[in-house]
């Protein structure tokens, strides 16, 4: 609680994952800690040091990036590609973020927390305990109940039990909970019904000014891997448990005879299963690359003619895709693969950019390619849409904004405290 009304917002942002990392929950937080910085917030980042980042080990332990202070703390990497590592290097990220914050000045009037790694919110509610601090909570993906879905625990193991309690325990305490979907809120409150009137849906958002529209013909990203002659489906980002690969893979095959090229960008523990699956079918229309730069995004993601988006079963509404979200402003049509009650379905529905198939329907997205191959203008028109459809509701200026409402609402309004005012002229017109 402020007792300054004169002093800006101080908000603390915890998340693992932070440029140079190019996993996309910290180029994500990224963005929005300059949005909210330009709205006057005083934002400042804990994060770890990189481990999924280019050709950088390492990066500055303290720096001031547009505006907004970033802190890094040691990180361990234990085998980065498995679940195990992954755990406990998120592990020790929380315990040095722990004794980071433990000053109150580090913790400032709000923390929010992502769930990157998945028990960070447990750590924003101990401080809560000891300092009465504050948060908000970012729900990326819900834990134990994608690993639940995915077979990893059974939903009456022990750690899974202790781990919904404490997510009640954190959802009850918090001042906020912001989920990306409409479909992952019920998630939460038929775990927790008193954080009901808590949670607030904001979707993801991309920049349309950095990736826009672009024909092949001027797209060095194209003619270098000789997609501008032919028809190019994409599936750019993690390629991990929770993704629908096997359903493209499928599609590719019912397509091995056509004029079709199938690339996949990214990496994620499907990766190489799906090369050593194309090897042996002896499939020749599929190409694998790894991730790209951030600015090589603009010329990778209009390199193609068609987008996919997909999810397996069982997950819907505990994982969110954001590469949707860059898809639509690049301006191509999108296929999404999902279930019936998705999400997805229902903007596909709304913004007319594409359509959906079902998990195993690789015949029904086969045939859809051919659709767009014989009449490249409505697959043009999908892309069109697509891309006014984000300019409405997901560009960064009115997510940030939506992050910003929440943002204040979490501090108390009271007579030696009054609510943050937000002056519109402090917001740039980019985020």
């Amino acid at each position: 609680m402020r007792s300054d009304p004169g002093v800006p917002l101080q908000l603390s942002i915890l998340t693992q994952f932070f440029p140079p990392d190019y996993a996309p929950t910290g180029q994500l937080m990224a963005e929005l800690a300059q949005g909210l910085s330009r709205q006057g917030v005083e934002v400042q980042v804990f994060a770890g040091q990189p481990g999924y980042a280019y050709d950088r080990a390492t990066a500055a332990s303290q720096e001031v990036v547009n505006g907004v202070t970033v802190r890094r703390t040691r990180t361990v990497h234990f085998w980065p590609q498995r679940i195990r590592g992954r755990a406990v290097g998120g592990v020790l990220y929380c315990l040095r973020s722990l004794i980071k914050l433990l000053p109150a000045a580090r913790r400032g009037d709000l923390l929010l927390v992502t769930t990157e790694p998945p028990y960070l919110p447990v750590l924003a509610y101990l401080l809560h305990c000891i300092f009465k601090q504050p948060y908000l909570c970012v729900v990326y993906d819900l834990y134990p109940e994608v690993a639940v879905a995915l077979g990893v625990v059974s939903a009456r193991h022990p750690v899974a039990r202790l781990w919904r309690r404490l997510n009640r325990l954190t959802w009850r305490h918090a001042e906020a909970i912001v989920v990306l979907s409409h479909t992952m809120k019920p998630h939460i409150v038929a775990q927790c019904p008193e954080a009901a009137d808590n949670i607030t849906v904001i979707h993801n958002w991309a920049d349309p000014e950095a990736i826009c529209p672009r024909p092949k013909a001027d797209n060095w990203f194209a003619q270098a891997h000789g997609l501008d002659q032919v028809f190019t489906v994409l599936y750019s980002g993690n390629m991990g448990r929770c993704h629908d690969i096997n359903t493209i893979l499928a599609a590719a095959q019912e397509l091995r005879h056509d004029a079709v090229r199938f690339v996949f960008v990214g990496a994620g523990a499907k990766r190489q299963p799906s090369i050593d699956w194309v090897q042996t079918e002896g499939l020749t229309n599929c190409l694998f690359l790894p991730y790209q730069p951030k600015e090589v995004l603009p010329f990778s993601l209009t390199a193609c003619d068609l987008s996919l988006v997909s999810l397996v079963k069982g997950v819907e509404g505990l994982v969110v895709p954001s590469k949707l979200y860059g898809s639509l402003a690049a301006g191509r049509p999108v296929a999404a693969i999902c279930e019936p009650h998705s999400y997805l379905r229902s903007l596909l529905q709304d913004g007319k950019f594409g359509q959906a198939f079902n998990n195993g329907d690789g015949v029904g997205l086969a045939a859809f390619i051919r659709q767009l191959m014989a009449n490249p203008a409505m697959g043009l028109r999908m892309g069109q849409q697509g891309r006014h459809y984000m300019m409405q509701k997901f560009t960064p200026e009115q997510c940030a904004r939506q992050y910003f409402d929440v943002v204040d609402g979490c501090i108390p309004v009271t007579s030696e405290s009054p609510s943050y005012v937000h002056h519109p002229s402090t917001v740039s017109s980019r985020l």
